[in-house]
């Protein structure tokens, strides 16, 4: 059986097979596009930090533009958009302005997705959004179902789908015909498959945790309840990568725990791995930057698998009528429900 670093540095070459192209909104570094270019499409990409597009640009075969997108855009065409929008924690003066806060993301996708009218659509976000924020979500769902489009929606945890980390996320496909989301895997990859080669050694630039952040780390342990401290465990799967717990020096950050008792924090190199990035995959920008990029990203192989059961999607998209289009509408209005 093949392993794991074997298996994601050769599933996720990019290979374009098909014809349709792919725009990537808020692409970042490209965890996205990387699975939508494995799976045979050239993607898109716009991103407004520099150093993420330049990420982008250095690994996949699409081009990302490093701009901020406005109302007022004009995109190439495209069949599919894709992306995960920004999606600002609104406040209750901001519950009132809804799609009219500039900070948010949403209203740019669909503008997209008005323009482009595009057979599939795909965004990721935050599982927040349907609780928090459900309000705010039931807002986007009826814009876009206006434009014509079936909704599907679930949170999932790509540590079901191959990935070495607990990481949940909602999905919502917008499409004219019947979608049905890939089937989850029972087989859990763990830290020591993802990292194992590297978790225990100390290379040149290695940061340790200094005796008043073991410190810091034991009360923050204490004061959480927390029963395993929340070092790195070969034989599960990972928290959760975040911004946060990777390029900041902080109670919950990642680590390992060396064999001599010191204990480590993560390289850029590792963190990819977990967030399932191929090795060939470069970072560019300084270490703070190569963090963000991989916490915000959407894990390529998670990615990947989504991408094959779109193109399923895509190509029965012709054999549904438009009053299917129109009655499946008008059912999913009237409830709000979780698959």
């Amino acid at each position: 059986m093949i392993n794991y670093i074997d298996y994601i540095n050769e599933t996720l070459k990019p290979r374009i097979t098909e014809k349709e192209v792919v725009i990537d909104l808020f692409a970042g570094c490209g965890g996205l596009s990387l699975g939508f270019e494995a799976a045979g499409y050239k993607t898109i990409g716009y991103e407004m930090d520099k150093a993420a597009s330049d990420t982008y640009n250095k690994n996949l075969i699409g081009d990302c533009f490093p701009i901020k997108l406005e109302l007022d855009f004009k995109y190439p065409q495209a069949d599919i958009v894709i992306g995960g929008p920004p999606c600002q924690p609104f406040s209750v003066g901001g519950h009132q302005k809804g799609m009219e806060d500039a900070r948010d993301g949403f209203p740019v996708f669909i503008d997209a997705v008005k323009k482009l009218q595009p057979k599939v659509f795909m965004f990721e976000n935050v599982r927040g959004l349907l609780y928090t924020n459900k309000w705010y979500f039931e807002l986007v769902l009826t814009e876009l179902r206006k434009l014509g489009y079936m909704i599907n929606f679930k949170l999932i945890n790509a540590v079901h789908f191959g990935v070495p980390q607990n990481r949940e996320r909602l999905f919502v496909f917008g499409h004219r015909a019947k979608f049905t989301f890939p089937k989850p895997s029972h087989h859990k990859v763990t830290v020591g498959e993802a990292i194992g080669d590297l978790m225990y050694t100390t290379p040149p630039e290695s940061k340790f945790l200094t005796a008043s952040m073991d410190s810091y780390v034991a009360k923050y342990e204490k004061a959480s309840s927390c029963i395993n401290p929340r070092d790195l465990y070969a034989d599960k799967p990972a928290r959760t990568l975040t911004c946060r717990n990777l390029a900041g020096a902080t109670g919950d950050m990642h680590r390992v725990r060396l064999k001599d008792g010191r204990r480590r924090r993560l390289l850029h190199t590792e963190a990819a791995r977990l967030q399932s990035f191929p090795d060939w995959y470069e970072f560019t920008g300084n270490e703070t930057q190569r963090f963000n990029q991989i916490g915000n990203a959407v894990p390529p192989l998670l990615a990947y698998q989504l991408a094959l059961a779109l193109k399923e999607c895509f190509q029965m998209e012709d054999l549904y009528s438009a009053e299917e289009i129109i009655e499946n509408n008008l059912h999913q209005n009237q409830v709000l429900t979780l698959f």
